[in-house]
């Protein structure tokens, strides 16, 4: 009888042991890459969490977040994503395109979602087959600008505005792409559009100093390089006078004087909306669409340097905005 007690005590503890009794084994892993760690990728990431929790998948009870950031070091994202295949990953969220780059070449099975990707399917940066369709173990979140709508901001604030310069850097595609459509914009407003490219962090400050004099404003779309280096940018502009409007709120919050865009953080719980699809088995990423936010844009505007470059913002435009410094 003893011999067949301790049988039995033998087999309840194994059973524990491969189901629900302490086992890790229905913790599902997701693993974030974060390509750096300014504003708008750190809200993005933090809608993702949260959007996954309000899902009822909470990090730490049915799901274990491994989150790596690259510290804005594009040779540093490959290594990552290997860590982050071999620990298994049921899922791996991608923010910004050197991120989801370097997931696409280190795995081909599992799940990818990226987000803060401007042009998913660009010649550069060629992650899908086509936003409708894309075909292979990724998809997920554009923040595309309303680049057009944007350029009529600022010249609604600076109405006798003759010439702007795009500042964006040179090896980033997806600004490339976000300055044809600022090009186009300011074309058709037959105003002059100043083409002005950085190659890295450091020549952000002399950029915006050599534009002293020619240009009436400065137009940032969401660049990697500039965000990260927003702070420099905006004290330059500002001494010389020279408004800086941005592609997103989180530059405003570095200096930026205004932007009008999407909210990083909506789009990090639209991205947490795709991922819930693909963890329940309803959806697979190669036939889930790349989505946008389109609605609910939000103007962000800096009241210090709107002062400090001596300009009044309307107040039609003040109405509703989220306001820095708070």
């Amino acid at each position: 009888m003893k011999k067949w007690i301790a049988l039995a005590l033998c087999a309840l503890l194994l059973l524990c042991g491969v189901t629900a009794c302490g086992s890790s084994d229905d913790v599902l892993k997701i693993g974030i890459l974060q390509f750096a760690d300014f504003d708008a990728l750190t809200q993005a990431q933090q809608g993702f969490i949260d959007g996954l929790k309000e899902a009822g998948y909470v990090d730490g009870e049915n799901i274990k977040l491994n989150i790596q950031s690259a510290a804005a070091d594009a040779n540093t994202c490959p290594s990552i994503a290997d860590s982050l295949v071999n620990d298994g990953s049921d899922l791996i969220l991608a923010i910004a395109t050197p991120s989801a780059l370097a997931l696409k070449e280190k795995t081909k099975t599992i799940p990818v979602l990226f987000t803060a990707v401007t042009d998913p399917t660009g010649a550069d940066t060629a992650l899908i087959a086509s936003n409708d369709a894309p075909g292979g173990n990724l998809t997920g979140t554009s923040d595309m600008n309303p680049v057009a709508e944007q350029i009529d901001m600022l010249l609604k604030v600076l109405p006798d505005a003759k010439n702007v310069a795009v500042l964006y850097c040179s090896s980033e595609s997806n600004s490339k792409t976000q300055y044809d459509l600022a090009k186009a914009a300011l074309d058709a407003k037959s105003v002059g559009c100043v083409e002005k490219t950085i190659a890295d962090i450091n020549e952000a400050k002399g950029a915006v100093e050599s534009l002293a004099g020619k240009v009436d404003a400065i137009y940032v779309p969401t660049d990697n390089t500039l965000a990260n280096s927003m702070k420099a940018v905006s004290e330059a502009a500002n001494a010389l006078k020279l408004p800086v409007f941005s592609g997103e709120g989180g530059m405003v919050k570095d200096g930026a004087m205004l932007s009008y865009g999407i909210s990083y953080y909506e789009l990090g719980k639209m991205t947490a909306a795709q991922a819930v699809k693909i963890l329940k088995g309803e959806a697979e990423p190669a036939t889930m669409p790349v989505e946008r936010q389109t609605t609910n844009l939000t103007v962000t505007v800096n009241t210090d340097t709107a002062k400090a470059c001596g300009i009044t913002i309307p107040d039609d435009i003040m109405q509703g905005a989220i306001v820095y410094p708070q």
